[in-house]
């Protein structure tokens, strides 16, 4: 992955992104990685699907503004959106909830890349076939899918770029073909078996630490904050480094990660299933950084 490349694929997202202005009173909570399957062994997500079900309400209750950072849906191993649709109602019905207030944002990234397609889109999430109803039925009508995410503030005019991360990663960008072919019809059996890609970013530390210096490359060359996922390695900078968050993943083994925008201030939390009193089991939201204002992020 080279940086060269990796700078010119962020650029170019940037001066493409959807811009949103936003302000202290503004509430963004940013989701990646969900890899939502068709509910086989291999589909990850499953296993934490309450537990997203769960963060979900509460955002929404809250008045939040849900961005979804790529990979939400997991087409490079299953192509046909309604396989994936079918074994996970209950959340879509909740993203749904979402889109009808004007709340979600939808980036795609490398493994739903299928998104870039107007007419991928428009068969496949503006509407559906319900199958109780046996007719066909609004979904997202209208929805548009972006590569990227432009936060404006109203008045600092503090920028924070948001995108799913694949930009400049070879064998998820460029050679993504090849790529997905080989995950479809090789790695997905192996998959659903336990065995790992071991190109994956998310299974190798080397090629991980070399992405993630690479996006730091271009927040030090651009002077703007970068949000995340891709890597499935959740990250909130310490004083000293520059500012690169990963909102991290839903297909960790017992959680889910995110990254939430409240107050004019930043944090990242942890949604999980933990043991209360008697035994019985509670989803628990965690701070795990934070919160911290979100001027300090401003390095212009």
């Amino acid at each position: 992955m080279k940086a060269v490349q990796t700078d010119r694929r962020l650029t170019e997202a940037y001066e493409s992104a959807r811009v949103e202005h936003f302000d202290d009173d503004s509430r963004y909570v940013f989701i990646s990685d969900c890899h939502r399957g068709d509910g086989s062994l291999s589909d990850e997500f499953t296993r934490n699907e309450n537990v997203y079900l769960h963060a979900l309400a509460h955002y929404y209750d809250a008045g939040f503004s849900y961005v979804e950072v790529g990979d939400g849906d997991e087409l490079w191993e299953h192509p046909h959106f309604r396989h994936i649709r079918d074994s996970h109602y209950d959340s879509f019905e909740a993203i749904k909830r979402f889109f009808d207030d004007g709340r979600f944002v939808l980036i795609w990234g490398n493994h739903n890349n299928y998104l870039r397609d107007r007419r991928y889109v428009e068969k496949n999430l503006h509407t559906y076939y319900h199958e109780h109803r046996q007719a066909t039925v609004d979904f997202l009508p209208g929805i548009v899918p972006c590569e990227a995410l432009l936060l404006k503030h109203r008045t600092t005019e503090q920028e924070i770029l948001v995108l799913h991360g694949h930009q400049g990663d070879f064998t998820n960008d460029q050679a993504w073909i090849p790529t997905m072919l080989s995950l479809r019809y090789f790695w997905r059996h192996l998959h659903a078996l336990g065995v790992q890609n071991p190109a994956s970013p998310s299974r190798n530390a080397p090629k991980r630490h070399k992405i993630e210096r690479n996006y730091n490359k271009w927040i030090a060359k651009n002077r703007r904050a970068l949000i995340c996922g891709h890597t499935h390695r959740l990250k909130y900078p310490r004083p000293d480094e520059l500012p690169y968050l990963n909102a991290g993943s839903c297909v960790y083994p017992t959680s889910v990660t995110a990254i939430e925008i409240t107050g004019g201030v930043v944090q990242l939390v942890r949604w999980r299933v933990v043991v209360g009193d008697g035994g019985v089991l509670h989803v628990e939201r965690q701070v795990l950084r934070g919160p911290e204002p979100l001027a300090r992020f401003d390095i212009r």
